[in-house]
C-alpha cells in the first residue's frame, strides 16, 4: 500500500519534471514512509512512496519497468489473486525478479493490455505508461477502495493518490459549486467531483486513458454493476447460504497475504466478528485484534463483546482507551488528510485508533461493505415495505404533532416528505440527507455564494443511477446498488483510506472481494431482508460460526457526539474560527444566519449539529486552502 503521483506534459523535454515529482511525493510521505522512487521518460513522469507489505526487498521498489523498459507502473494497493495470475504468466514464458504483486500487474498488462484490470481481485489505484502505444492509463479498483485524483490543464495533466500532491504544484484552483451543493446536503462530494473545480476523481471501476502526444483523454469503465444481471443461478436458500459462507471465508483467507503482521479492528459487531472467525482459522500466527473505547462515547463501548469474540478465537487482543483531548488539532489534521471538509466524524476515532496501533501493525482488516451488500441499514427495510409505510404516514397525517418533542416531530416530518415523493431518485436522495429544500440550508452562505449554488441539483447522481438501474425490481434492491456507488466509495471508503493512511496503515476490506460482491449484489433483496430481518442471509451464513449474541443481539451504534462537542469543548474554537474578523469568511458565509443556528443549538432550543459540523469543517478548509471563490 503506497502513494502515487505523476505528470504527463506536452513538453517533450521538461527538465523540471523530476523536481515537480519530488515536490508531489513529499506531500504524501505518510502513505509510504518505507521508500520512494521517481521515473521520468521525456514527457511522462511517475513518483511513488512505498509502504512495504509484500516483498520487502529492493526488488519491489517502484516505479517499476519491464525488461524492455517500454512499460512502467506506479501502483498503490494489494492484488489478492496475483499468484494465480503470475502462475499463468509463467506458463507463457514470463520470468520474475521479485515476489511483488506490482511485477505481476506489470507483466500481466504486457500480456493482456487493459483487459488485465478485469482480472484483478484487490484494491488498487495505478498508472501505467505504455511507450509502445504512447499512452498512460489511470485505473481504480471496482468498488473505489483506493483513491486517485487528476487535473487536466491545456498542456499538462497531473494525478495523485491525494489532492494535496496535485495542489502542491498546479497553481490556482477554483471552488466547484456543484460539489459545494453536494457537501451542503450530504457532507461529502459525490461521483467524479471534488470541491476543487479543476480536480476530478477517477471513478471506481474506471480507466482514464491519456494520449501522451496530444493529452487527449477518454474515460470508460472496465467493470459495471450491469455485469451482475442474470448471474444468480442458485435455486435454494441453503445453497445460497452455503455459498455466502464459503465466499466470505475465501475472501478473508486471500486478504491475509502479507509479509508483515496482520491485525483486525474488532468492534464486536457481525462483520468484524465474522472476519475474526475466519482469519483466526487461516492465519499462521496468532492474530492481533484491537478494540477501543473513547472518552467521548458516554461510557458506551464494545469492549465486553469484542473481548468475548477475541477469547473464542484465541486472538492476541488489545484494548485501548483513547482520549480525544486536543479535538481542534485532530479535526484540523483530518481536514488536511482529506484535502476537503468531511462531515463523517467517525473519522476521528478511526484516526486515533490507527495512530495507536501503527507501531505493531501495518495491515488491518475491517468490515466495511457488509451493510451495503447484505442489507444492514434500516432504509432497505423501509423501501421493501414502501407502500405499507406510505399508508401509515397518510393515516398519521390526521394526528397533530404539535405536542410531540421537536426531535420526534422533525423525524416524522422528514419521513412524511420522503414517502410523499413521486420520483424514485428523490426518495433515495432524501433518505441520505437531513437537509430539505424548504429549510434552505444554503442560507448559511453569503448571498453571492447562494446565487452560485441555488440552481445546482444535489440529487443528479441519484437521478442518473435510478434511471440506469431501472431494470431492477424493488426500491430496496436499487438502493443497495446505488449505495455501493455513492455512499460506500465517497463517504465510508474515503473515511477509511484517509484516516488510516495518515498513520501509514493499510486497511483491507474482505467484504468487497470481487467474488463476494458479485454474489451478494446479484441476489434478490428478499433473501437479504427476509422476514424483515436485516442481514438475514449473512446471519444465516454465520450461524454456528459467530456467537448468537453477536448475530441476533441488539446492534450498538457508535455515534460521535459532535453536537455536544459544539456546546462544550469545541464551542470557543468554533466561535474563533467561524466568526473571526476575516474578509474571506465574510465573503463566503452568512454569519448572521450561522450565529442564529449556533445560539439556538448551544441553548438546546434546536439541534443543528449536522449543519454546524459541516460549517466547522468547511471553515477549517477555507482557512488552509487557497481556493478561488
Amino acid at each position: 500500500m503506497c502513494g502515487i503521483a505523476g505528470i504527463i506534459t506536452k513538453s517533450k523535454n521538461d527538465n523540471k519534471i523530476g523536481n515537480k515529482l519530488q515536490c508531489m511525493n513529499n506531500t504524501i510521505v505518510h502513505r509510504g514512509p518505507d521508500g520512494e522512487g521517481i521515473y521520468v521518460s521525456k514527457s511522462v513522469g511517475f513518483s511513488h512512496r512505498r509502504l512495504s507489505i509484500l516483498d520487502l526487498s529492493k526488488n519491489g521498489k517502484q516505479p517499476m519497468s519491464n525488461y524492455a523498459e517500454n512499460i512502467c507502473i506506479t501502483y498503490n494497493g494489494e492484488i489478492y489473486n496475483h499468484i494465480e495470475i503470475r502462475d499463468n504468466l509463467k506458463t507463457k514464458g514470463y520470468s520474475f525478479k521479485s515476489n511483488s504483486d506490482t511485477e505481476t500487474i506489470l507483466y500481466g498488462y504486457q500480456e493482456y493490455g487493459s483487459d488485465l484490470f478485469t482480472m484483478l481481485n484487490g484494491i488498487f489505484a495505478l498508472a501505467i505508461h505504455d511507450k509502445r502505444i504512447k499512452k498512460v492509463f489511470l485505473c481504480r479498483d471496482r468498488m473505489g477502495v483506493k483513491p486517485l485524483y487528476y487535473r487536466v490543464d491545456s498542456d499538462i495533466i497531473y494525478f495523485g493518490s491525494e489532492q494535496k500532491a496535485i495542489l502542491a504544484i498546479c497553481g490556482t484552483v477554483h471552488m466547484n459549486y456543484d460539489g459545494l451543493k453536494q457537501f451542503l446536503y450530504y457532507g461529502y462530494v459525490q461521483k467524479d467531483k471534488t470541491l476543487f473545480a479543476e480536480i476530478h476523481k477517477v471513478l471506481p471501476g474506471h480507466i482514464v486513458e491519456i494520449n501522451t502526444e496530444n493529452l487527449n483523454l477518454s474515460t470508460y469503465p472496465f467493470w459495471t454493476h450491469e455485469k451482475l444481471l442474470n448471474t444468480h443461478s442458485l435455486q435454494t436458500e441453503d445453497e445460497i447460504i452455503k455459498l455466502t459462507r464459503t465466499l466470505l471465508e475465501n475472501a478473508v483467507k486471500r486478504q491475509l497475504q502479507s509479509d508483515v503482521p496482520v491485525g483486525i479492528f474488532l468492534s464486536g459487531g457481525i462483520d468484524s466478528s465474522a472476519i475474526t472467525a475466519f482469519a483466526s482459522k487461516h492465519y499462521p500466527n496468532r492474530l492481533n485484534t484491537y478494540t477501543a473505547s473513547f472518552d467521548f462515547n458516554n461510557g458506551q463501548n464494545e469492549l465486553k463483546l469484542a473481548k468475548k469474540i477475541a477469547k473464542k478465537f484465541n486472538t492476541n487482543h488489545h484494548e485501548f482507551h483513547i482520549e480525544g483531548a486536543d479535538l481542534p488539532k485532530t479535526i484540523e489534521t483530518l481536514v488536511h488528510h482529506h484535502d476537503e471538509p468531511f462531515s463523517d466524524a467517525a473519522n476521528i476515532p478511526l484516526f486515533l485508533m490507527s495512530n495507536v496501533v501503527k507501531s505493531e501493525n501495518k495491515v488491518i482488516l475491517q468490515g466495511d461493505g457488509g451493510d451495503e451488500l447484505f442489507g444492514g441499514y434500516p432504509r432497505y427495510h423501509l423501501l421493501s415495505k414502501f407502500q405499507y409505510y406510505q399508508c401509515i404516514l397518510k393515516i398519521s397525517d390526521v394526528f397533530p404533532t404539535s405536542l410531540l418533542p421537536s426531535s420526534t416531530k422533525e423525524k416524522i416530518n422528514r419521513y412524511r416528505d420522503i414517502f410523499r415523493q413521486v420520483d424514485e431518485y428523490k426518495i433515495f436522495a432524501n433518505l441520505l440527507t437531513l437537509e430539505r429544500k424548504r429549510n434552505r440550508p444554503q442560507n448559511i452562505f453569503h448571498h453571492r455564494i447562494q446565487s452560485k449554488i441555488d440552481q445546482k441539483n444535489p440529487f443528479l447522481f441519484y437521478k442518473e443511477l435510478s434511471t440506469r438501474f431501472n431494470m431492477l425490481s424493488g426500491l430496496d434492491q436499487k438502493m443497495m446498488w446505488i449505495d455501493t456507488l455513492i455512499i460506500l466509495p465517497d463517504l465510508f471508503l474515503e473515511k477509511v483510506d484517509k484516516s488510516t493512511m495518515a498513520n501509514s496503515i493499510e486497511v483491507r476490506v474482505p467484504f468487497l472481494d470481487n467474488d463476494l460482491v458479485t454474489h451478494a449484489l446479484s441476489l434478490p433483496s428478499k433473501i437479504k431482508l427476509k422476514k424483515g430481518v436485516k442481514k438475514y442471509l449473512l446471519k444465516k451464513a454465520l450461524t454456528n460460526i459467530v456467537p448468537d449474541e453477536v448475530l441476533f443481539g441488539k446492534k450498538k451504534g457508535f455515534g460521535v457526539p459532535f453536537g455536544n462537542w459544539l456546546k462544550g469543548p469545541l464551542k470557543s474554537h468554533f466561535r474563533d474560527l467561524v466568526f473571526s474578523d476575516n474578509l474571506r469568511k465574510r465573503e463566503f458565509f452568512n454569519l448572521k444566519e450561522i450565529e442564529k443556528l449556533f445560539t439556538e443549538h448551544i441553548s438546546g432550543k434546536a439541534d443543528y449539529s449536522q449543519r454546524l459540523w459541516k460549517i466547522y469543517n468547511l471553515s477549517i478548509w477555507l482557512k488552509n486552502y487557497s481556493v478561488q471563490l
